[in-house]
């Protein structure tokens, strides 16, 4: 929630601007998009008239956040159609189902953690004065989410009750404002694991293993040229562009210092993956004093260097989506 921007009294009094975040899961973003967009397109034509703006963050990602953006009275309103278009949901699922008892709507704000200690109250005073005034379960995350400096707040109940409650949290936020600079929690993309079997690549999407014939003629052209060499494995014919000589050779990479832990991931876990998968000798540099980047060496023959830099840019390009910031790395 970004500070309000407070403009010219007007007949209702103080007209205040806000930003409200929620947080969504893909399903959820699915059900207020709606078939061709119809459902957020006609959320938007009854806001808009107000003021208000729906903005729902692009990115292949399991979460998605939803930004409402306008004067106070269109913000409840957004809130309110997307709170009664998850209840629609509920009962609709409802209908297949054996349960007697309907779930409770839940919806997630993305809130400053500078906030959040006004939002809770000396001793919990303040969230507990809000679960009994409007009946709605409130709860705070005591963590940040990754990479930020917000904390998501969950709000579940009937529509009416999370209505009346988001409209005592946005008092509360305007009451106090955050303190210091706020960074946005940015939901990561979704990697695609990759697995080999039977000397074949495949990318996993949901449930199903996809075939992946350009990694696997890469795959197979590393295995062939390192002391691993499967019993009985056919030679495949190389790519166009591609040197088929044995002898060894280097290649460079330049990689921001923030990006470098996703390369080598928790004890060295990913970067060890990535060896063992392509065949290639991978070593990363020691951070330099007043550098920004670190360099990490790939030396292998030509196939396997193919693989590993494949496999280290599948890894980048997922932390590079989350910053929108695909340029970050160069080669060298």
């Amino acid at each position: 929630m970004e500070p309000p921007k407070v403009q010219q009294p007007g007949e209702g009094g103080l007209n205040v601007t806000l930003t409200i975040r929620l947080l969504m899961h893909g399903k959820e973003v699915g059900s207020i998009i709606g078939k061709k967009g119809e459902t957020v397109k006609k959320m938007r034509e009854e806001v808009s008239a107000s003021g208000a703006r729906i903005n729902i963050s692009e990115g292949n990602c399991p979460e998605r956040i939803v930004t409402i953006t306008g004067p106070t009275d269109a913000i409840f309103k957004a809130f309110a159609m997307i709170a009664y278009k998850f209840e629609e949901d509920i009962i609709n699922s409802m209908s297949n189902s054996p349960a007697t008892s309907k779930p409770p709507v839940t919806l997630r704000l993305v809130v400053p953690a500078s906030q959040c200690g006004s939002l809770i109250g000396k001793g919990g005073s303040k969230i507990k004065e809000m679960r009994e005034s409007t009946g709605a379960q409130v709860q705070v995350a005591g963590d940040m989410l990754p990479n930020s400096t917000e904390r998501a707040v969950t709000i579940s109940g009937a529509p009416e009750a999370i209505i009346q409650c988001v409209k005592q949290i946005c008092v509360v936020m305007l009451e106090s404002p955050p303190k210091g600079a706020t960074i946005p929690y940015r939901p990561k993309p979704a990697s695609t694991p990759i697995i080999f079997s039977g000397g074949q690549a495949y990318t996993i999407q949901g449930q199903y293993a996809i075939p992946h014939p350009d990694l696997t003629k890469l795959h197979q052209l590393a295995m062939q040229q390192t002391p691993f060499n499967p019993l009985g494995q056919t030679t495949p014919a190389f790519p166009a562009g591609l040197d088929a000589s044995n002898q060894a050779s280097t290649h460079e990479l330049t990689i921001p210092n923030d990006l470098i832990g996703c390369i080598i991931g928790r004890q060295g876990t990913k970067i060890n993956e990535i060896r063992q998968m392509s065949g290639a000798q991978i070593k990363i540099a020691n951070a330099m004093e007043g550098s920004s980047e670190r360099q990490i060496t790939i030396t292998g023959t030509p196939a396997n260097i193919s693989l590993a830099q494949y496999l280290i840019n599948a890894r980048f390009r997922d932390v590079a989506a989350m910053w929108n910031d695909p340029s970050s790395m160069t080669t060298s």
